[in-house]
C-alpha cells in the first residue's frame, strides 16, 4: 500500500514585471516550493479564493500591479481569507498606504536570501 505523498508548501507570486516574476519563481521552486505566478491581483484574488490551493502558506506582491487593483489590496483581500497567511508586500517606492495586521513591507530590491527565509518561515507556521 502506498503512502499519500505530504503535499508541498505553495507559494504564490504576483508581480508584473515578467523579469522579477520568473526570478522569484524559479528561486522558490529551486528550493521545493509550489509557486503559482500572476501578474495581475484579480487573478491572485482567484486564487485566494479557491478552495483546492494545498499548502498555500506564502503571498508576496508587488505594490504597483497590471489591473485595477493593487497589491496593498490584495494583502487585505488574503488577509481576511486566512489570517495565518504569510503577506510580504514590496515595492521600489515608500509605502504611502496601511498594511493589514501581519503583512509585512519591504524595500526593493531585496535580497533573495531574504525571500526564502521568509518562506521557510512561512512554511513553519
Amino acid at each position: 500500500m502506498g503512502q499519500a505523498r505530504p503535499s508541498r508548501a505553495t507559494a504564490l507570486i504576483v508581480e508584473d514585471d515578467s523579469m522579477q516574476r520568473a526570478m522569484l519563481s524559479l528561486l522558490l521552486e529551486e528550493s521545493g516550493y509550489r509557486v503559482i505566478a500572476c501578474e495581475r491581483a484579480e487573478d491572485a484574488r482567484a486564487v485566494l479564493e479557491e478552495t483546492t490551493t494545498p499548502g498555500l502558506c506564502l503571498l508576496m506582491t508587488d505594490v504597483q500591479l497590471a489591473g485595477s487593483m493593487t497589491g496593498v489590496e490584495l494583502a487585505y483581500v488574503a488577509k481576511a481569507r486566512n489570517p495565518r497567511l504569510d503577506v510580504v508586500v514590496t515595492s521600489g517606492r515608500p509605502l504611502t498606504q496601511p498594511l493589514p495586521d501581519g503583512a509585512k513591507f519591504w524595500a526593493k530590491p531585496w535580497a533573495p536570501l531574504d525571500v526564502l527565509r521568509e518562506a521557510e518561515i512561512a512554511q513553519l507556521s
